[in-house]
């Protein structure tokens, strides 16, 4: 029962990708719109939905399950930045750049809290929002390092004022002394949070929508790349998990988010630090739409 109602939300948020696909298609929806929702998603919509998953009773072991979890999230990340040679080293620099890339970080932002947020509700959000911590600060420095080969310390800054991670630490303020919002305001933010799944559906839509087909579905070791980052990358974090014994709902959360598809920055960062544009843009397409059919795949397994 419980497979069937987690199928079903991933086909939920799939159904509201294609209308931000169909949106594109017929116009109207366009790259200045997309520029623009996504601004608002990163801004407003996910800062708001961080916080109010914070707004819950005070619990030491919620405490000691965030410790776990951000130390979890550490380890992956980490890890994952020296593993990620291994897989890649028969490639050009450029692919190397790429593929360690969307090896290394997922879309947790985009897909991964929709996707917690429809299995585990606020809880799940709460999770993703201190699994991201790491995220966030590695994404901006060892991310442009895979392009630079240097430090960036504007980068690191950057990372620092993230508005996410911003949000996470207003979160932990109200969580941690038991703040409660006045009713209007912490119902407007829930309102205005709540909206941020079908957003980042309708992004994800209107992005692969905007994208030429000729050459995408031509080069097979992007292919490869997708199954290391959706099915390989989960299989290695569950067998490390397992061995830690860690709680079995943060293995479950680790695990979902490792299995979304190329973090939406790919594009972003390859394409403003030198790195493969087009090939980073292909990336995202193809693990999104290939995620699909792997995420229930790896949550029936879960």
């Amino acid at each position: 029962m419980q497979n069937s109602l987690l199928i079903n939300q991933v086909i939920v948020l799939f159904i509201i990708m294609v209308v931000g696909f169909y949106a594109k298609k017929k116009k109207f929806l366009n790259a200045e719109t997309d520029k623009g929702l996504t601004e608002l998603l990163i801004n407003i919509t996910l800062p708001f939905m961080i916080v109010t998953s914070f707004n819950i009773k005070y619990e030491a072991e919620m405490v000691s399950n965030a410790k776990q979890i951000i130390i979890y999230s550490f380890l992956i990340h980490i890890s994952l930045i020296f593993i990620s040679r291994l897989f890649f080293f028969r490639f050009s620099k450029s692919k190397q750049q790429v593929f360690r890339f969307i090896t290394i970080f997922s879309n947790v932002g985009f897909m991964g809290y929709p996707v917690l947020e429809t299995i585990y509700g606020g809880t799940g959000v709460f999770y993703a929002a201190i699994f991201n911590i790491p995220f966030n600060l590695l994404v901006w420095t060892a991310g442009v390092m895979l392009y630079t080969g240097e430090k960036d310390f504007k980068s690191i800054r950057k990372a620092l004022t993230n508005p996410a991670l911003m949000a996470v630490c207003i979160g932990m303020i109200f969580f941690v002394f038991s703040i409660r919002l006045p009713v209007p305001i912490e119902t407007s933010l829930k309102l205005i949070g709540s909206t941020t799944t079908p957003i980042s559906m309708i992004i994800i839509g209107s992005m692969l929508a905007g994208l030429k087909y000729k050459h995408i579905f031509s080069d097979l070791s992007i292919y490869y790349a997708s199954a290391v980052r959706l099915l390989i990358i989960p299989v290695i974090v569950y067998a490390v998990l397992k061995l830690l014994k860690a709680d079995e709902m943060l293995l479950n959360i680790c695990v979902i988010l490792q299995a979304m598809p190329a973090a939406v920055t790919t594009a972003i960062i390859a394409e403003k630090y030198g790195g493969d544009g087009l090939l980073a843009s292909q990336c995202v397409f193809i693990t999104t739409i290939v995620s699909v059919i792997t995420i229930p795949i790896v949550i029936l397994f879960l």
